[in-house]
């Protein structure tokens, strides 16, 4: 399904991320050349360092908001595929830290997109920007957003993705029309869960800190509803648009959602009581904030994948938690080579892919 990317030189920004590690670990899978681009490790513990990412990559230390170095880099590296997922990718630090969120995920792309229109080479380079499902306006929706629908955002966060959007549209239309070399196109993804994270006031890092502290888990808005997938749901998605975006010129400016179903959707309580059948002693008390830096709904309609790209989400509910539940156990375990854990659910993920699809 993915052969197209064995021994294809591929940039991924962000690589020591939650999610732009576990791409990382799939295309090393897949025999591509991976080359990651970051500015530091995002947390401690940290999957990046777990999976010992850093022994199968090419690594680039720095800030994507050094122009002059990101330029520089992309042209040594000659690649034929980017994905840009390095990001300020929590809402509670955006409004702790807004000018770094802006500076990071507006600022930011706008330079992957300025390195690339400066390409001094004339190779064909597919470039996938992981944006947000948070860039739309959040108007609590309950069809699900479409890739047409208005952008726009109220927390830092959210601004900052609708802004990179902003830049995006305006770099294709003025830019990238005319250089046939270059083609780009946007991948919005809804909540993706997975193993690994260790993100700050994320669901899942705090249920597993809580837990492997013996902790009580503090919820603060037990009844947020949302779509969970898992990680691998996204991350193939975003595999297959790299794919179709280099094969043929017809994906090159296109928008696509990459969310479950809305019949898959729960409420943080509905989530937590599942995964305390796995951990037995998770013990949590509802402490309702005042400060409401999530909405309450957000899903993604993602029909449009489904029809252009072949994807969906391919995993059950009960499925998805278990990978999760399953890795993390694993993690906890002594002498267990948490590489293979990984792969071993890439392998299994690829294999339900393959019957689904």
């Amino acid at each position: 399904m993915f052969k197209n990317y064995k021994n294809k030189k591929v940039l991924i920004t962000g690589h020591t991320g939650f999610k732009g590690s576990w791409l990382t670990i799939w295309l090393n899978k897949l025999g591509a050349k991976v080359y990651g681009i970051s500015l530091d490790v995002p947390s401690n513990p940290s999957n990046f360092k777990i999976n010992s990412v850093k022994s199968f990559s090419k690594n680039y230390n720095f800030d994507i908001c050094n122009y002059i170095k990101l330029k520089s880099t992309i042209n040594k590296i000659k690649p034929d595929y980017i994905f840009h997922l390095a990001a300020q990718a929590l809402v509670k630090k955006s409004y702790q830290n807004p000018k770094l969120t802006f500076e990071t995920n507006s600022i930011g792309t706008l330079n992957v997109l300025e390195s690339l229109k400066e390409l001094k080479i004339k190779k064909k380079c597919s470039l996938v920007i992981i944006t947000s499902d948070k860039s739309y306006k959040n108007l609590e929706i309950e069809r699900g957003y479409v890739e047409d629908d208005l952008i726009g955002g109220h927390d830092p966060y959210s601004a900052s993705k609708a802004c990179a959007e902003l830049i995006i549209q305006s770099y294709l239309k003025s830019y990238f029309n005319k250089k046939n070399n270059i083609r780009v196109a946007i991948a919005r993804a809804g909540n993706v869960i997975g193993g690994g994270d260790w993100s700050e006031n994320r669901l899942i890092p705090d249920i597993i800190r809580s837990y492997s502290k013996k902790k009580i888990l503090e919820i603060r808005n037990p009844n947020s509803t949302r779509p969970w997938q898992h990680v691998l749901e996204a991350l193939a998605g975003y595999l297959i648009l790299g794919k179709k975006l280099h094969n043929s010129k017809n994906f090159h400016s296109e928008i696509f959602n990459f969310g479950p179903s809305i019949k898959n959707s729960l409420s943080v309580l509905g989530l937590i009581k599942i995964i305390k059948k796995s951990f037995k002693g998770l013990k949590w008390k509802i402490k309702i904030s005042k400060k409401h830096y999530e909405s309450k709904l957000l899903s993604l309609n993602s029909k449009k994948a489904y029809k252009r790209l072949n994807w969906k989400c391919v995993l059950l509910t009960n499925e998805t938690i278990n990978f999760v539940t399953d890795w993390y156990q694993a993690y906890y375990k002594k002498n267990i080579n948490m590489h293979q854990i990984s792969i071993n659910q890439i392998e299994e993920y690829t294999k339900i892919m393959k019957k689904k699809l």
